[in-house]
């Protein structure tokens, strides 16, 4: 199963003379013999090194090499959810079904750090970029990063960029700030190259009716944050960016609000990804079932009957994606709303095709879709 899929690896250069790593194409010439090369930038931090200033490394999109243990790829995508946010390895360990000990030596055997290294090193980096591109206070950019006290921001951050976190919204540059009225504004970091256009495209042909929409190369959607309303927009940004646009009703984990974002246009993977797995799975099933247009008009009254409305959006949107509490009872997809709602299949990119097989009204097709788009 191709879990964790990226366009070429990237290799961090670390420089023993310095102390410092570096991003491909920086601009700094250290001679050979002094030059220690990393695959990921938290191995990098975790033997010492401190990013570079000039070539900001950490503003790059992390990326894991395809040939992992399959149990590499799937510990990297829960921890991109936020599992070790709120729990430990221990925790991470049990989902995938082995002992934490072994996760630790596979991980680090494979990555060069343990998972929780890895899960630092992502928090810190997208703190370091809202520290660069937003207005955000220093409270709001630690919680909006995953991080559970102003405590353990600072001393996580000092030891990664060597410096506390107002000093380091202090040596932003002017054309940083990515500020605009009614929204926070994050880029979303690719490596090129990257076909924006095509990706748009795909996701209007799946287009949730009411809660996703495609139009002029930006892809909208509605969202729903702990019960309350929000809406995100995706469009293009810089050579190596798109730009995430993000309506929310509270900043408080916005680094796993940006991580499902940008896989949902994630170009290194097959298809695109999913914003929510079980609408995916619940679009994928009843159009497996029904034709094009009678799936539209099925899924349309499905979202406008049991999705919590959405008031004043344009461009077609007007409900957040109901739960599957609210459609255990439907006819095409009840089966498969009573089994998420009661915390036996968990979409999460563990389970398998043959899994979501034995689901009544899941054919062996659509789990294929299914498991493709939330792996």
């Amino acid at each position: 199963m191709r879990l964790v899929s990226v366009i070429g690896v990237t290799t961090y250069s670390a420089v023993r003379t310095t102390g410092i790593y570096c991003r491909p194409g920086c601009g700094a010439k250290p001679l050979a013999e002094n030059v220690q090369t990393f695959e990921q930038a938290a191995t990098a931090e975790a033997a010492g090194y401190r990013a570079c200033l000039r070539c900001r490394p950490y503003r790059m999109v992390g990326t894991v090499p395809d040939e992992l243990p399959e149990l590499v790829c799937r510990a990297v995508q829960l921890i991109i959810a936020g599992m070790l946010d709120e729990s430990g390895e221990e925790a991470l360990a049990a989902r995938l079904g082995f002992s934490a000990r072994h996760l630790r030596r596979i991980f680090f055997e494979h990555l060069g750090v343990t998972p929780d290294q890895f899960a630092r090193s992502r928090r810190a980096h997208f703190a370091r970029r809202l520290l660069d591109d937003s207005d955000l206070g220093i409270a709001d950019v630690a919680f909006a990063s995953g991080y559970g006290s102003l405590r353990q921001f600072n001393r996580e951050l000092r030891e990664i960029f060597q410096a506390p976190p107002r000093e380091l919204r202090d040596r932003r540059r002017r054309s940083d700030r990515k500020v605009a009225d009614g929204g926070l504004v994050l880029r979303l970091p690719y490596n090129p190259p990257y076909n924006w256009e095509a990706t748009a495209a795909f996701l209007d042909e799946h287009a949730m009716p009411g809660v996703e929409s495609v139009e002029n190369g930006t892809y909208r959607r509605t969202v729903s944050i702990d019960g309350h309303p929000g809406m995100l927009e995706i469009g293009p940004g810089g050579t190596d960016d798109l730009l995430l646009k993000a309506h929310l009703p509270y900043w408080e984990g916005v680094i796993h609000i940006a991580e499902r974002a940008a896989r949902v246009a994630d170009p290194g993977r097959r298809v695109p990804g999913a914003w929510g797995p079980f609408e995916v799975a619940v679009g994928v099933i009843v159009r497996d079932q029904l034709a094009e247009q009678e799936a539209d008009d099925v899924l349309r009254k499905l979202v406008e009957v049991h999705g919590m409305p959405v008031p004043g959006l344009d461009h077609g949107l007007t409900h957040a994606f109901p739960s599957a509490e609210a459609l255990v009872e439907d006819e095409l997809v009840g089966s498969l709303a009573r089994e998420v709602a009661a915390g036996n299949l968990l979409l999460d990119g563990v389970e398998s095709a043959d899994v979501l097989e034995r689901v009544p009204g899941v054919t062996a097709r659509a789990a294929r879709q299914v498991v493709a788009r939330v792996s």
